[in-house]
């Protein structure tokens, strides 16, 4: 347990002298947020506004779809 501490601090240390993992985190942050607000957005149900408007219209140009040959 103490070896596995040891390498997580030692880790840590690196990571914060090294600017190119400061500047990872940040990446890593705004895309958590990004992906925090897609799913507030369009909800994990499918049942907010913005899902079904969004499958309303995908099935309409999916029926669409057959008949543009003709």
């Amino acid at each position: 347990m103490l070896k596995y501490y040891i390498r997580t601090t030692e880790a840590f240390k690196a990571l914060r002298n090294n600017k190119d993992g400061v500047v990872s985190f940040e990446y890593v942050v705004v895309a958590f947020c990004i992906v925090a607000t897609v799913i507030a957005v369009f909800g994990t149900g499918g049942n907010s506004a913005i899902s079904s408007a969004l499958n309303t219209s995908i099935s309409a140009i999916v029926g669409k779809l057959p008949t543009a040959g003709s």
